[in-house]
């Protein structure tokens, strides 16, 4: 992830990014540089306009569901719904304790 958002980082210069300046900027900030990693990116990413590269992204994240949590917890299994039972106890206990201060205002 590092090199991708350097490339697109030295992309912003308006020059095409290069190994060296994408270097460059990794090492500007003390991260260590994969050879590999960074050849990786580059063969990835030879003759694409940054642009593409952020439409075809972001037409596959249209695809990713994000409905939330609730049906990761389903896929855990039982013993999810237990430890989540005694959380709601718990907040509801907090909650009732810190509704009323300490005071009993009638009676």
């Amino acid at each position: 992830m590092k090199y991708v958002a350097a490339y697109l980082l030295a992309a912003q210069s308006g020059a095409a990014p290069s190994k060296a300046t994408v270097s460059a900027i990794l090492e500007s900030v003390g991260a260590e540089i994969e050879a590999v990693k960074l050849d990786k990116v580059f063969s990835e990413l030879d003759g694409k306009s940054v642009a593409d590269v952020i439409a075809e992204g972001m037409s596959l994240l249209a695809s990713v569901p994000s409905g939330g949590a609730a049906p990761a917890a389903a896929a855990a299994g039982g013993a999810a719904a237990p430890a989540a039972e005694e959380a709601k106890k718990e907040t509801t206990e907090e909650s009732a304790s810190d509704s009323d201060m300490g005071f009993d205002l009638f009676g």
